[in-house]
Formats: structure tokens, C-alpha cells, sequence
């Protein structure tokens, strides 16, 4: 990669995979619509750097689950990075995750740009902590990463979305991760899941981004559970070696 290159990144997230391929999630096969993504991926495949999977990955946890997704990424030859969701098991993604161009790291770097994967689950639960082990884990990589610009991404929003039934499922210490973000201004974009549509807001020069799923997607700003008929999307991003980027939703049509 020469210098001016940026590097290019699609961020799927929320795909909801179940062991039986046939699997549906309030009505969609979720294999069938991650197929329809990864078919447009695959036209994509000669400029994307890497694949960003945010999250409730499956939705019953299975390691069958897990293979199936594994068997999907596998033909498009593009490293692939993950972490877990609340619906995920991480003990299987962990098992399973990690062959081939799928790895489970969870600190890298491409080109100028560093990334960091948290993981924000807590077991049982919907809504999402940072434990004090990875909030440590965060700010002692930042300080050592140094200055390069820095992707942070996990799966829950740290941010509320004025949506009241997924806000009751947010990140519930946001304000300890702000804490760290802002001592590190190498950090340009968090990205997340989770919320099944797209979501876009500046803090003190940070951008927190959310992205659809790969399946259903949730109605914005809606105070009760509601399903929106937005098509199934992912993320796509460029990122320059200032530290510039560039970002934009794929829906990919599915019915």
C-alpha cells in the first residue's frame, strides 16, 4: 500500500445467523440476506482492505452458527476482524473465528490507521458495559499505539439515539469510555451495531457511527419496538493516511 492509499473497509454487523441456514429472524432468513451482501461484496472485493463484523453475529450462539458464517466469508478472501454482541457467545466465536483470512485480534493495524475491537457484552443482558479490565486494556493500547488515527469499535451505542426502547439498551458507562477517548485525540471513529440502522453524531471532534444490519432494521426514533422496511446495509469507509475519512451506507436489495 503506497502512501496516499487509503485504506477501505466494509463494517457488517448484526447478520443474526442461526445453526439451521434456514434460520429466520422475525421473518427474514438471515443467511439468505447476508448472501445478497456478500454477492455485492464480492464485486467490491479488489478495493476492500478488510471486513469489520461488529456483532450479534448469531443470533442463538451456536458453533454451528458460527461455521456458516465462517463458510460465508471464507470465498472473499478479504481479512475479516470480530467481536462479540449480546447475542453472540464469545467462548464459541472464539473457538470458531479464527481460520483463514478470519482472525480474532483484537488490536491491529493497516496502513496508517490502528484499530481497537472491544468487547461490550454482558452476559444475559441486552445493554452493554465496558468492564474496568478493557477500559484499561483500551487506554494502555491507545498510549502505546501513539499518534497514528485510530478506529475504536464495539458493538453497543455509547451514545443514545432518541429511540426509547433501544436506548434502554445503550452502553450503560459511556461517559467512563468518553473519559479515555477524549485524553487520546489520535481517536477519530468509533464505530458500533446494535441499533439496526444508521446513525451519525460528533463529540469533541470524535464520530460515532452506527450501521444497519445485514437482516431486519429497527425503525428510527420510535419509542416502542417497530420494524423499519429499510433494505439490509453495511458500512463502507475509506480512510486516509492524514486521518481523513470518508463513509457512506450500502443497502443492498433483498426482499
Amino acid at each position: 500500500m503506497n502512501q496516499v492509499s487509503p485504506v477501505s473497509i466494509a463494517q457488517l454487523t448484526d447478520t443474526h445467523l442461526f445453526a439451521l441456514e434456514k434460520g429466520q429472524l422475525l421473518g427474514i432468513p438471515t443467511t439468505e440476506s447476508l448472501q445478497a451482501v456478500i454477492e455485492r461484496l464480492k464485486n467490491l472485493q479488489p478495493e476492500l482492505d478488510l471486513l469489520l463484523l461488529t456483532g450479534d453475529l448469531s443470533s442463538d450462539g451456536t458453533p454451528e452458527s458460527y461455521e456458516n458464517l465462517q463458510n460465508l466469508l471464507s470465498p472473499l478472501q478479504i481479512p475479516s476482524y470480530w467481536l462479540p454482541g449480546n447475542h453472540d457467545c464469545a467462548i464459541a466465536m472464539d473457538d470458531i473465528l479464527n481460520l483463514g483470512m478470519v482472525s480474532r485480534r483484537k488490536s491491529f493495524k493497516r496502513g496508517s490507521w490502528n484499530f481497537i475491537l472491544l468487547n461490550s457484552c454482558v452476559p444475559g443482558c441486552v445493554h452493554g458495559h465496558l468492564s474496568a479490565k478493557i477500559l484499561d486494556w483500551l487506554d494502555s493500547e491507545l498510549k502505546m499505539l501513539g499518534e497514528n488515527p485510530t478506529v475504536v469499535a464495539l458493538h453497543h451505542s455509547p451514545l443514545l439515539i432518541n429511540s426509547q426502547w433501544l436506548d434502554a439498551s445503550t452502553l450503560k458507562n459511556s461517559e467512563e469510555l468518553f473519559a479515555i477517548l477524549d485524553s487520546h485525540p489520535q481517536v477519530k471513529l468509533v464505530l458500533f451495531g446494535h441499533i439496526h440502522q444508521e446513525f451519525h453524531h460528533q463529540r469533541y471532534g470524535v464520530h460515532y457511527l452506527g450501521t444497519p444490519s445485514t437482516c431486519i432494521q429497527f425503525q428510527p426514533e420510535s419509542s416502542a419496538f417497530a420494524i423499519d422496511q429499510t433494505p439490509p446495509g453495511f458500512r463502507l469507509l475509506k480512510l486516509y493516511p492524514n486521518g481523513d475519512w470518508k463513509s457512506w451506507i450500502e443497502r443492498v436489495p433483498y426482499s
